[in-house]
């Protein structure tokens, strides 16, 4: 059973995140023949006060 977990930032819609879980699951159907009903997608969103970039948090640069 593949497992993707995938961290992004806070802040996309439903709509881009139901597209992630799609487009993922697809990828991992076409990369290794697993069946659809067998994968698994785990979006973390991630505070903005969380995620560092270059030292500073991306709530910091605006992001």
């Amino acid at each position: 059973m593949p497992f993707a977990q995938i961290y992004m930032i806070e802040g996309r819609t439903e709509e881009q995140k139901k597209a992630v879980i799609e487009k993922v699951t697809q990828a991992l159907v076409d990369a290794v023949g697993a069946p659809p009903a067998n994968v698994r997608v785990w979006i973390h969103d991630v505070p903005k006060e969380n995620w560092g970039i270059a030292g500073v948090s991306a709530k910091a640069l605006g992001r």
